[in-house]
């Protein structure tokens, strides 16, 4: 998955940096508020990215005294950091310069490098969408809803980015509408409401973002497909009368801990038994590779734990 994160990731910050060189131009020249905002919009999104990416490189860490089930999760803490730098700088500017244009209004008198521009964009930024949405179907466990896929994922690198790209296709279509009907209409209002609701939604999809970022910081559990297949390994396992709910927890996208507490059948001795847990461990992490971490607990009294 860390791979098809990396993918989504470089397409997307090649596509931010071309766009928002563009962009700066084009409000430059025009003096464009929905410009200038598009373009902070993929500045921050570039430095985004680069965020991603080096929470990527830091979750692959060895385990150590400190974190000795690893350092996963600083993947979903850089996803955290860039919701809030979205909301901050990104939201945050937005409408700071679409009041600016508001208070004063000027008609975009040749609005030709605004069209080029956010025409370009719109292609770039739909690529980048395409390869982060095809990194993420890679991975997903379902072809149904996208939205409630990527509330289900626990890949928070690969779904930061699409919520990214669909924000910035979606920003650059108002700031199009924007610009022309601010020309067509000579109403500069227009220009400056655009840069408005550019960063309202910005703030919207940073809530977003920040949601389910911090649902995944704090410990979510594994998708209920994997602890069905778990279940169905003590279910099918002679040996096995009973079992509580799996207890699982995400530290990482491909690395999930677990602990389980099994009844053995009463006859069974201590060797037996060991060797029993053992196999079933085994088949668990065969099953479903991304349990990493198992730990199982037997509930009859002569019977040992295995982690």
């Amino acid at each position: 998955m860390a791979g098809n994160s990396k993918i989504a990731i470089y397409g997307a910050i090649g596509a931010n940096i071309l766009i928002a060189i563009g962009k700066f131009f084009a409000a430059f020249f025009t003096g464009s508020s929905a410009m200038l905002a598009e373009g902070i919009h993929s500045l921050v999104d570039t430095g985004n990215g680069l965020l991603l990416l080096l929470g990527i490189k830091r979750s692959k860490q060895e385990p150590d005294d400190l974190h000795p089930f690893g350092y996963g999760k600083e993947v979903y803490f850089w996803s955290f950091v860039v919701s809030v730098l979205i909301f901050a700088l990104g939201g945050g500017f937005a409408i700071y310069e679409g009041i600016h244009a508001l208070q004063d209004p000027h008609v975009i008198e040749d609005p030709t490098w605004n069209y080029a521009v956010l025409i370009s964009a719109m292609v770039f930024e739909g690529t980048a969408l395409y390869i982060a949405l095809k990194a993420f179907n890679k991975s997903r466990a379902s072809s149904g809803n996208l939205i409630k896929n990527i509330i289900q994922s626990k890949d928070a690198a690969t779904f930061a980015v699409i919520i990214e790209d669909a924000a910035a296709v979606v920003g650059l279509s108002i700031a199009l509408i924007g610009v022309f009907l601010s020309q067509q209409l000579q109403n500069p209002y227009l220009d400056g409401a655009a840069s408005v609701s550019i960063g309202v939604l910005l703030l919207v999809v940073a809530t977003f973002l920040a949601k389910e970022s911090k649902g995944l910081l704090l410990g979510e559990s594994a998708n209920p497909a994997v602890i069905a297949s778990v279940e169905k390994i003590m279910k099918e396992h002679p040996s096995v009368k009973d079992w509580t709910l799996p207890q699982t927890m995400h530290f990482g996208p491909d690395s999930i801990l677990m602990v389980v507490e099994i009844d053995l059948i009463d006859s069974m001795e201590l060797l037996e038994a060991e060797k029993t847990m053992l196999a079933i461990r085994d088949e668990i992490q065969s099953q479903e590779p991304t349990i990493t971490k198992v730990f199982i607990q037997s509930s009859n009294n002569l019977h040992p734990n295995l982690t």
